[in-house]
């Protein structure tokens, strides 16, 4: 959408960042409230496979770079404003009937949905899955919405508060969950009142989404961008545009989501298992997603500017300063998660009914995702390149091959480890991906230094380890010297401890003298300037 003044790159990749960060904090006490009301029992096991369909829509379609958003963003920068809300409430009126129709379909066979994706429940999981399932369906219609808002306010030049508004998701199940819990205490997981239980999360689930999309259309009215009206002119200039964007990225992103659904179908075989993959994957994801954002999201459009052949030497060193910024931030997590997975499984969630024998089921599981860290994230740096090259459909080949890789590791893996080897073989989809992708770009870019980089890295994985070690020691050392039962002595030995560990980190990296760890201490401080 055309406007008169725009927003520098950096002045919106500060506002994502702090947004972004303001919605994990929140939503790390939305899942602590979670977890001390429900632990690992019944209630969040269920709720872990009923929300997979309603959950993967959200963030498919209501995503912030979802195929919703990207479509609208695109296609409405080249029009003027006054056209905006016709075409518009034109898409809204179109996705939001094709929706109407797929909560229907939820709603009526959600057992089948359930039972294909879970088929080792047992009863009682089985019938709170069901009930939250249903209850949750209309989130289809509502992670359209929000990601026609997503794309339509920025599109205007408003970034603050789609980027702020998961958070009202967080909030409502804050707020109800939190309120059950304070009236009926440990006896919200008794048989009389688990299914009230599973109820009021499906229902602050469903009432979050609502809230998230009433103060994006908000927004959109008072910015003259839209309003919710029904608009059946489906041959409108610029409707077909957005849907030949929008139906095609729709079908590749959601390829990505296919292996948590295999991941999902060995677990329902294991107790406890998907609530403690839940609990343990969003600890990683707040740094993934943070970082993601904020130091990574620059490269982003330098890759496109230098996909030229001309300027391939330029994109390479770009492409080893991601991979490496990737490591120096990515590696000293991981090997303080590894090092202290059960301190920090304690301190964020060993709180109501979320105790000992919980944690002890969620840290291993942990670990295994501090190990992978870099993978995940080195992988998604490469298909940035690609989609960079113009080149969508190596990704998704290699996507549609990491489908039947997933299953078969997850297949072999579950037996050797349980919870732990549905992990490790998203480990190695992610490793295995980021070698072919390297192995491409090596061939497509006339050669990489793979030997130096490989150097590069090896010698970050070393520096991991000892910080990692170090770790370890430094924590035992200090609640050797005083009651480790106790919170605020907790927190001082982890903060110690990891705050020892990266100094570390950061101290062995500058002796191999790598100069994007001078990009990263000036991105930093750019952010604390701020």
């Amino acid at each position: 959408m055309k406007t008169n003044k725009k927003r520098s790159i950096a002045n919106i990749a500060g506002i994502v960042g702090i947004a972004t960060l303001i919605s994990k904090v929140i939503g790390l006490v939305r899942e602590q409230v979670v977890a001390a009301a429900f632990g690992v029992g019944a209630v969040a096991n269920a709720y872990a496979y009923a929300y997979v369909i309603p959950g993967f829509l959200l963030i498919l379609l209501g995503g912030i770079n979802g195929p919703f958003h990207s479509a609208l963003v695109s296609v409405l920068a080249k029009r003027e404003k006054k056209d905006a809300a016709p075409l518009i409430e034109t898409v809204t009126t179109l996705v939001t009937t094709i929706l109407f129709i797929v909560t229907i379909i939820l709603i009526i066979y959600a057992s089948r949905f359930i039972d294909l994706l879970a088929p080792g429940l047992d009863a009682e999981v089985r019938a709170i899955a069901i009930r939250q399932f249903q209850v949750m369906a209309p989130l289809a219609i509502f992670a359209g919405l929000v990601g026609i808002g997503f794309g339509s306010l920025n599109a205007s030049d408003q970034y603050w508060l789609p980027s702020l508004s998961p958070l009202f998701s967080s909030l409502t199940i804050i707020i109800g969950v939190g309120g059950l819990y304070w009236f009926l205490g440990d006896q919200i997981n008794e048989p009389e009142y688990i299914q009230l239980g599973g109820f009021v999360l499906a229902l602050t689930t469903l009432a979050g989404g609502v809230w998230q999309w009433l103060a994006q259309q908000i927004a959109q009215v008072k910015s003259g961008v839209s309003r919710f009206r029904l608009r059946f002119d489906w041959g409108r200039e610029g409707v077909n545009d957005v849907m030949k964007v929008m139906i095609p990225a729709t079908l590749s992103s959601g390829m990505l989501h296919i292996n948590v659904y295999t991941d999902l179908f060995f677990a329902s075989y294991l107790p406890n298992a998907a609530a403690a993959m839940r609990y343990a994957n969003f600890i990683v994801l707040t740094p993934v997603g943070i970082i993601s954002n904020v130091i990574l999201v620059p490269f982003l459009p330098v890759f496109s500017r230098l996909s030229s052949p001309e300027n391939w030497d330029e994109l390479k060193l770009k492409i080893r300063q991601g991979l490496v910024l990737t490591a120096l931030t990515m590696l000293p997590f991981s090997a303080i998660f590894i090092a202290l997975s059960e301190p920090i499984v304690k301190i964020i969630y060993e709180r109501g009914v979320f105790r000992a024998d919980a944690s002890a089921i969620v840290a291993p599981v942990l670990l295994a995702y501090g190990l992978g860290m870099f993978f995940y994230l080195a992988r998604d740096v490469l298909v940035r390149v690609f989609y960079a090259l113009g080149d969508g459909a190596t990704p998704f080949k290699v996507s549609i091959f990491n489908i039947f890789l997933n299953a078969i590791l997850d297949y072999f893996l579950v037996n050797a480890f349980e919870v732990q080897g549905l992990v490790f073989a998203t480990i190695g989809v992610n490793a295995i991906s980021l070698i072919i992708f390297t192995y491409l770009l090596h061939k497509r870019l006339n050669g990489l230094p793979l030997l130096e980089w490989g150097g590069v890295l090896l010698s970050l994985v070393f520096a991991s380890i000892v910080s990692g070690y170090a770790c370890w020691a430094i924590h035992q050392f200090s609640i050797s010297l005083w009651d480790d039962t106790n919170f605020f002595l907790q927190l001082v030995s982890l903060s110690i401890a990891s705050g020892s560990a990266i100094a570390l980190f950061l101290l062995i990296g500058k002796l191999f003298k790598l100069p994007e760890l001078e990009i990263l201490f000036s991105r930093i401080f750019a952010k604390i300037r701020k």
